[in-house]
């Protein structure tokens, strides 16, 4: 297993700068995203990683190996691409082997790579097909295959699902998993997709304009962005101005004076203005009718509002909510209620569900 050190890279086309001194370690055998919307920089990382685009500055380490300088074909990195790019006049097996056959390996050898890579894919039975006698599923396997057959030293993925339709990029999610955890690679995946980055990453880069903007594992990047962009970008989420009200607690959690009341949130360390921007993800308030005491006792923190509209999207319900003056989106799961439209209702929230952030 090897892994992959970005040092100060840069990037500058003429006056244009795409990549701004990014500095990332990538464990050996991890998954590690570039999450970012078109024009961020996370290609143009890929695409120096991979040897295609020369650095401007900085440096780029496959384990202790400087690789800046090299040429592609003397790093040792698979890449799977957005459009699959196999090869039409060779049959499944051809395709896979092709990097083998650059690498003169033996045929005996090869033929048992190849069948290793096939199987690890799942596609052994297609080995005699060609290319356009395969769905986009199907061919994004072979191209996978093609991709671990020499065993790279590092795994390149750039946008790879996004042509597949919503079913098929389910089942691919879980493949790419599977054949991280089966193979140990380390492999570095582009994508602009939050879904993808937050079910299969080990560690997320969200990149805005040429830098990173937070750094960290799933769970942290969703459940404590650090800015506005973050939270905003990684999914949906409600935004309430308010003000710090006293010290931090040891845990990080302070009173924050709101539109919707009083409300304890956590303030991370970096953020030092009294006045703060807190996320709230719709998904986090829970709903009570108002007069219903069945489940008040359980909520630390209710505000009260009127629904303003309800969309009923069967395993969910959408509402717009009203608390004084502040219009917030509420998700409430396994919806047992028609509609709450036009009706007074309770939200409670948890602390640790609420959380500071900067912008």
């Amino acid at each position: 297993m090897t892994n992959l050190r970005l040092v100060n890279l840069r990037k500058a086309f003429d006056q244009t700068v795409a990549v701004e001194d990014v500095s990332v370690d990538v464990p050996a055998g991890s998954l590690f995203f570039l999450l970012g919307s078109s024009g961020c920089g996370k290609t143009t990382i890929l695409r120096m990683v991979a040897g295609f685009v020369e650095p401007t500055a900085g440096r780029i380490y496959f384990g202790d190996r400087d690789v800046t300088a090299l040429p592609p074909e003397k790093r040792n990195a698979g890449m799977v691409f957005q459009n699959y790019a196999l090869w039409p006049h060779m049959t499944v097996a051809q395709n896979v082997g092709f990097g083998l056959d650059v690498r003169k390996m033996g045929s005996a050898a090869k033929k048992t790579r190849i069948g290793e890579s096939l199987e690890l894919v799942r596609m052994s039975s297609y080995a005699d097909r060609l290319p356009n006698q395969l769905s986009g599923g199907q061919q994004q396997r072979v191209a996978l295959a093609r991709a671990i057959a020499f065993r790279p030293d590092l795994l390149l993925l750039d946008e790879p699902l996004s042509n597949l339709d919503a079913k098929l990029r389910l089942e691919m999610r879980a493949e790419i998993r599977r054949i991280s955890d089966e193979l140990h690679m380390t492999m570095l995946y582009v994508t602009h997709d939050q879904h993808e980055a937050l079910s299969l990453a080990d560690r997320i880069a969200v990149m805005r304009g040429g830098r990173i903007e937070q750094l960290g594992g799933a769970r942290e990047i969703y459940e404590r962005p650090r800015t506005r962009f973050v939270a905003e970008f990684i999914g949906e989420t409600n935004f309430v101005k308010g003000r710090v009200d006293g010290s931090r607690d040891t845990n990080g959690f302070a009173t924050v004076t709101t539109a919707l009341g009083a409300l304890r949130a956590y303030v991370a360390p970096e953020i030092s203005s009294a006045d703060v921007t807190l996320s709230i993800r719709p998904e986090s308030f829970r709903i009570v009718a108002a007069g219903d005491t069945s489940a008040p006792s359980q909520l630390t923190q209710v505000a009260t509002g009127t629904c303003i509209s309800s969309t009923y999207l069967g395993s969910t319900a959408q509402h717009v909510v009203d608390v004084r003056g502040e219009r917030l989106k509420v998700f409430e799961a396994n919806p047992r209620q028609q509609s709450f439209a036009g009706k007074e209702i309770q939200l409670g929230i948890m602390p640790e569900q609420v959380v500071a952030v900067e912008g």
